[in-house]
């Protein structure tokens, strides 16, 4: 998606100490709330006036010194996320006893069985998804990415398990504020309520919201005057990667423990702590008679 600057700005050639200079903000930036986007880096230099908000400064500084610090070690790899890019491939184990093992380490109990209700966490982009996934994850939160308009067969899939399951479902969808992003949480409820047209569905889109761009100072771009939505569109857009990632995941833990709570929460990890050493318990007595 291009990064428009408001007015034209002359570019000139920046010499070693700029380029150092700029190296050490986009390294501060990072530490500080890791993992992010390229374009969640990039939104973070603008709102510090380190760049200009331009799509050259995005391509030509940002990605371009981002390839050359991972590359030279001078941040880690995992600092950035690409959600975009996914590996698949079955787990196998080279035994029984590894296995084993791997079931004692891995075991998560389930939250929500006992809720009596269920949590989604929708977005709009793949990259956003590596920045929320670990908040879904930890909670046992299903992370829905939508890449844009999500097609027939995504919102049929999404809404039979949401039919299946019998329980209240709260969905929090992130998205940018623009006539396409304005309208998807729309044409996802639709859907949704087309293919589990019995169940109970409670949707609120937490990001980006109008509030949020006045009171975070969000940075805005042009809207696209080819999208075919924005006539009944007014106002500048902004994309959720423009919202630090800490805020997100923030808001994105909030709305999760909101139906969880404190006490159930700790309660729940304690049972699972005690199931999971009944699990390392039998990966033991099974290596000791292999």
């Amino acid at each position: 998606m291009p990064v428009y600057a408001s007015s034209p700005i002359k570019r000139t050639r920046r010499n070693k100490a700029e380029i150092a200079a700029i190296k050490a903000a986009i390294h501060g930036v990072i530490a500080e709330d890791h993992p992010m986007t390229v374009r969640q880096t990039f939104y973070r230099l603008v709102a510090s006036g380190t760049i200009h908000k331009t799509e050259a400064e995005y391509k030509g500084t940002v990605c371009r010194l981002l390839t050359v610090m991972r590359r030279d070690g001078e941040i880690p790899w995992g600092w950035i996320t690409d959600y975009t890019r996914v590996r698949r491939k079955p787990k196998t184990y080279g035994d029984i006893e590894a296995a084993i093992a791997d079931t004692a380490q891995a075991y998560r109990r389930s939250v929500w069985r006992d809720l009596g209700v269920r949590v989604e966490i929708w977005c709009e982009k793949d990259a956003l998804a590596g920045v929320l996934l670990n908040e879904a994850w930890q909670f046992d939160v299903p992370l829905m990415v939508t890449r844009g308009y999500p097609s027939l067969s995504f919102l049929h899939a999404a809404g039979e398990e949401i039919e299946d399951s019998g329980k209240p479902t709260f969905i929090y969808y992130f998205g940018d504020h623009d006539p396409s992003g304005v309208h998807i949480p729309v044409t996802v409820q639709a859907g949704l309520r087309e293919f589990a047209p019995s169940a109970e569905i409670h949707f609120e889109r937490v990001a980006v919201l109008p509030e949020q761009i006045r009171e975070m100072g969000l940075p805005t771009r042009p809207t696209k005057k080819t999208d075919s939505r924005s006539k009944g569109f007014t106002g500048a857009s902004v994309e959720v990667d423009a919202i630090p990632p800490r805020a997100l995941r923030k808001l994105c833990r909030g709305r999760i423990m909101a139906h969880i709570g404190d006490d159930v929460l700790r309660v729940h990890r304690a049972a699972e702590e005690s199931e999971r050493g009944l699990l390392r318990a039998w990966a033991d007595a099974f290596r000791k008679n292999v």
